[in-house]
């Protein structure tokens, strides 16, 4: 069975030995992102850093620093997803092997999301300014989250089945963004945010957005995996994570994972554009500012 929570696979990964806890206080404005790209090219383990200047909350990075221990995240659900792809390749072989793929069905099961009402991510509130935003490069515009899970749907068809859970960057703040009301969302028009986006301008009308953070880590891989058509994120994040995707309703807006650390909800208006960047992206160089969509939060 896969983890419900992020803080369940963090201690997981401290059970086994596969989590380094740092005690000292330590800056997310560069020095944060230094220690994490240091421990990843030495193939060191993930990391918890208790205190973090600036805010209460805590930080985690390189969960998925190694091959070794992505496998190990999700070893109790590889195989029944990889029958999965196998059934999508060939019906015919559950017809002749049987006992192969006795798991599908529960699989299938768990592609669905669950609507429940009420979970951990409703229990508090903060501000965008006291979350531990990373600068990670001295010429980055301003702190970014750098695992962001964007959900948006289709405003011609709303609901789970043609929603979209994509790895957008976003700017917490930095440039022309107005401190705790806006932050940046840098995606490309053929991602399924712009199809979406595309839809709303359409239609001249303000298009729904949640950036989550945080969550089960079957989220996180299934907001970068070229899916098929048609599969929505969510459902393939439930194969993945063993487990059916709690998700709970909020008064007028997105659905939302339950048991999501953190959600940054809004409207991208149709007509503003704001700088985004510059970033020190991850192909070795800045990724210069240009204007992008704004989510107003």
């Amino acid at each position: 069975m896969g983890y419900r929570s992020l803080a369940a696979c963090v201690s997981d990964l401290e059970r086994t030995g596969q989590l380094a806890v740092i005690d000292d206080e330590i800056d997310p404005h560069l020095e944060a992102a230094a220690i994490q790209r240091r421990v990843y090219r030495a193939g060191g383990p993930a990391l918890y850093f208790r205190r973090v200047k600036g805010t209460s909350f805590p930080l985690v990075s390189n969960l998925f620093g190694t091959l070794e221990r992505a496998r190990f995240l999700f070893r109790d659900t590889l195989q029944a997803v990889r029958r999965l792809v196998e059934l999508k390749v060939d019906p015919g072989e559950a017809a002749k092997h049987p006992w192969r793929y006795r798991g599908v069905p529960r699989t299938l099961w768990h592609l669905r999301p669950r609507q429940v009402r009420r979970g951990p991510i409703l229990e508090n509130q903060t501000t965008i300014d006291r979350l531990p935003g990373l600068q990670s490069w001295p010429l980055d515009g301003g702190p970014f989250i750098t695992l962001p899970l964007v959900y948006t749907e289709h405003p011609d068809l709303p609901g789970l089945g043609r929603s979209n859970l994509g790895m957008y960057r976003v700017q917490l703040a930095g440039n022309a963004y107005e401190r705790n009301r806006e932050v940046g969302l840098h995606y490309q028009i053929h991602r399924g945010i712009g199809v979406h986006h595309a839809a709303a301008i359409r239609r001249r009308e303000p298009l729904r957005a949640s950036v989550f953070v945080g969550g089960p880590p079957a989220l996180t891989v299934a907001a970068v995996m070229p899916l098929p058509e048609g599969l929505p994120e969510l459902a393939f994040a439930g194969a993945l994570g063993g487990r059916r995707v709690l998700m709970v309703g909020a008064e007028g807006g997105l659905p939302m994972p339950a048991e999501a650390d953190f959600v940054i909800t809004g409207t991208i208006d149709p007509d503003t554009r704001k700088l985004e960047g510059p970033f020190g992206d991850h192909l070795g160089y800045y990724s210069l500012a240009h204007e992008f969509p704004v989510l107003r939060v």
